[in-house]
């Protein structure tokens, strides 16, 4: 559901969601995977996907659109909190632009590429019910350390 206001009531859920984010050591999260089926995911953004623990940035969209998309694809592994133990390699677009409001209700607009561009493909997809399953084209052995795989072209 789109957000039509953001009020104190949604602050506090946009730190109760980057907080899940965190204490799940996920890369992102979309408020439907905690039960609120709003239009809201918080992300962050890594230098490279084999470096998880560089953190370069976080944000909260709130009512995203995936506005442009490259033409050319990647397909790297993919993981979710909301399928436990199911690792598979998911075909994405390289580089995507996303405008959304920010925690402050701001318009915004990101140009994202490569694994940054994964997260925000992967946490849209959830806020229209599609998970990462539905669109693997091969799955993985289950693994201990989730984003350790390397994209290819």
């Amino acid at each position: 559901m789109e957000v039509k206001k953001i009020d104190d009531e949604l602050q506090t859920f946009f730190v109760a969601l980057r907080k899940m984010m965190y204490i799940n050591d996920g890369v992102g999260l979309a408020a439907p995977q905690i039960g609120n089926n709003i239009r809201v995911i918080a992300t962050t953004q890594r230098e490279k996907r084999s470096d998880k623990n560089k953190l370069i940035g976080e944000t909260i969209m709130v009512n995203p659109v995936i506005t442009d998309m490259s033409k050319e694809m990647i397909t790297a592994e993919e993981a979710c909190l909301s399928v436990p133990d199911v690792f598979g390699y998911v075909r994405r677009h390289k580089s995507v632009t996303v405008e959304f409001l920010d925690q402050k209700g701001h318009k915004q607009t990101k140009k994202l590429k490569d694994f940054n561009a994964t997260i925000i493909q992967h946490e849209v997809d959830h806020l229209d019910g599609i998970l990462f399953v539905d669109k693997m084209v091969k799955e993985k052995p289950s693994k201990k350390d989730t984003w350790k795989g390397k994209e290819k072209k």
